[in-house]
């Protein structure tokens, strides 16, 4: 991460005291404020360093196959499952999930997604079994997720478990002093 100006030493300070916290971070701001990046810098100065980053845009997920992405599937628990198959949490266990876009998920999956965070385990689909994970979760957005729960298209008990530790990120225009710094790099 790039840039000396007050706006970004205040989110580099976030960074590094939200890093080794156990609890989820909900990143905010607009397109190209570097959600993803300040993802990655939490999880590379976090415990869970050595184990996975997984980073997925939950908008470039069809609905329809989230949730084989998410939890993973079994051979057979549907058409065309051929084959077991891990998901995003198994792959991301005792490491990191960043899911970007977060204000695009599905309103069954938004539920799904909950349990998860409250119970710390998951079930293939089409399976009967349930294990544990130990997984991090960093979600960011570009909408006001606040906004959206009042609209009633994002669930308010997921919107506060996936903002304990929230850093909205300004846009570039509100960190002119990090220009040089950045054009240089």
């Amino acid at each position: 991460m790039i840039g000396k100006s007050p706006a970004m030493r205040f989110i580099l300070d976030r960074i590094q005291r939200f890093a080794p916290l156990p609890w989820p971070v909900l990143l905010m701001g607009e397109t190209g404020t570097g959600k993803e990046v300040a993802a990655q810098a939490l999880h590379r100065r976090s415990a869970r360093r050595n184990h996975p980053f997984i980073a997925t845009n939950v908008a470039a997920i069809p609905d329809a196959l989230f949730e084989s992405e998410l939890f993973g599937h079994i051979r057979g628990a549907f058409t065309g499952a051929q084959s077991t198959r891990t998901g995003l949490l198994e792959s991301a266990n005792r490491g990191t999930l960043f899911l970007d876009e977060i204000h695009s998920l599905a309103p069954q999956m938004q539920e799904k997604l909950l349990r998860v965070l409250q119970e710390n385990e998951i079930r293939r689909v089409g399976s009967d079994e349930t294990f544990s994970i130990d997984v991090r979760f960093i979600t960011a957005t570009n909408l006001d997720l606040s906004q959206r729960c009042e609209e009633e298209r994002f669930r308010w008990d997921l919107y506060h478990r996936l903002r304990v530790l929230p850093i909205a990120l300004p846009p570039l225009r509100e960190r002119k002093d990090d220009l040089p710094a950045l054009v240089s790099h």
